[in-house]
């Protein structure tokens, strides 16, 4: 087994959260070239004032950030409220009749939704017949509000092997901007879409998936995007598989 040291457990953190370095260096203070030689494994051991500020901003401890204690594992704050806060997959509207959690909430389904019968015309829309239930600290973990976060089934084999055909998807509504590399859902004139996105010259875009033999890249100007009704609805961050 790997031992588990400050490097790579910032380097998992980052990759979770879906945020650069520099992005971390604005929201937490620690100067960039600090973060820079950190993540090189130049620094193995930084400083607690350091530790202290990461940790804080990814609301994990100081002994979990320097790999003495498993990311997942609660705090002993949190291990009532974590006891009930993983709970994956889709959940039918059928189980409304269980009660939710103190500390979970409901969380609904993009689809897409025929306007008429047979037109091949469709817009997205809620569904009324799936929801999934997450706990809030999961969420929180994530910097996901409630209200912002919606679920999204993944259509098709272009996100194979990551994302077979069915795979479920948890997606920020509030995270809209393009972190390249990421995964976006994206409402493509009326279809549902799940794609790494990357950021072009003067607004554009480029759509990848993992499948690139079958589904080659695919790149928008800004204008395009606005011809083609192509939004970005929020970046994914958690999905689960059934295999």
């Amino acid at each position: 087994m790997h031992k588990r040291t400050v490097p790579k457990v910032l380097k998992e953190l980052l990759d979770r959260q879906g945020i650069s370095p520099t992005e971390l260096h604005r929201r937490t203070g620690v100067p960039q070239s600090t973060i820079s030689r950190i993540l090189s494994e130049k620094i193995a051991d930084p400083a607690d004032k350091h530790i202290s500020k990461i940790a804080e901003y990814f609301r994990v401890s100081t002994d979990q950030l320097r790999g003495r204690v498993d990311l997942d594992a609660p705090s002993k704050a949190d291990q009532r409220s974590e006891s009930n806060a993983e709970i994956p997959g889709p959940f039918d509207v059928r189980d409304d009749v269980t009660l939710l959690d103190d500390d979970e909430v409901y969380v609904p389904f993009l689809k897409e939704v025929e306007l008429s019968p047979g037109s091949g015309r469709t817009v997205v829309q809620q569904s009324h017949k799936q929801k999934l239930r997450f706990g809030k600290m999961t969420l929180r973990r994530q910097n996901v509000q409630p209200s912002e976060a919606v679920g999204v089934t993944v259509s098709g084999n272009s996100m194979e092997p990551v994302l077979p055909n069915g795979s479920t998807v948890g997606v920020d509504q509030g995270a809209t901007a393009i972190v390249d590399g990421k995964m976006y859902a994206l409402n493509h004139g009326g279809q549902l879409r799940v794609k790494m996105l990357y950021r072009m010259p003067k607004g554009g875009i480029r759509l990848r998936s993992y499948n690139r033999e079958e589904h080659p890249d695919e790149e928008y100007t800004e204008q395009e995007m606005l011809q083609d009704e192509l939004v970005i609805l929020g970046k994914v961050f958690w999905y689960s598989v059934l295999v």
